[in-house]
């Protein structure tokens, strides 16, 4: 089954918060885990460093408290990823996850995470509820009850036919 992974598996450079602003890489292949850094400081003390590399197994690296304390790696994941993550919590964790950054609050208040919060916890969504979404948004819907969609859905299409 690791015959299918691709190497690196995961990858990501950039560069690090003001007033520093060095540059880094770090890498996770099949064996290691690789953390590249390139100093950039306006200090002279620092002016002729070189660029540094930590390589260290899997096992290695999960132990590292130093590089752990040194990149957030939740910040760096895309938010399609974290998105993916987030379905597989409890709702009350949801809430609480949104509460910790302005980035977790936009992705769990996003459309896109209870979009994908119905259609995980309904069977089937209809082409009536899906529109009626577009409309009042797919939060609404998930915690609106089923009495209350259809009423919703009933009045929706009246005021489409009167338009």
């Amino acid at each position: 089954m690791a015959s299918l992974l691709t190497d690196p598996l995961f990858e990501v450079s950039g560069r690090g918060p003001a007033p520093i602003q060095s540059f880094y890489h770090f890498s996770v292949t099949k064996s290691d885990v690789i953390w590249r850094w390139w100093k950039i400081s306006p200090r002279i003390v620092d002016r002729y460093s070189k660029p540094g590399e930590l390589k260290q197994s899997h096992e290695d690296f999960l132990d590292d408290t130093w590089l752990h304390s040194h990149y957030d790696y939740l910040e760096h994941l895309s938010d399609s990823l974290l998105l993916r993550i987030i379905n597989y919590l409890e709702l009350e964790d949801v809430g609480q996850l949104g509460r910790t950054s302005r980035r977790f609050r936009k992705l769990c208040g996003s459309e896109e995470f209870w979009e994908q919060a119905v259609h995980r916890h309904c069977n089937t969504v209809s082409a009536e509820v899906a529109s009626l979404a577009v409309e009042v948004g797919w939060r609404t819907i998930f915690f609106t009850n089923k009495l209350q969609l259809q009423k919703l859905i009933s009045r929706s299409a009246l005021l489409r036919e009167t338009c």
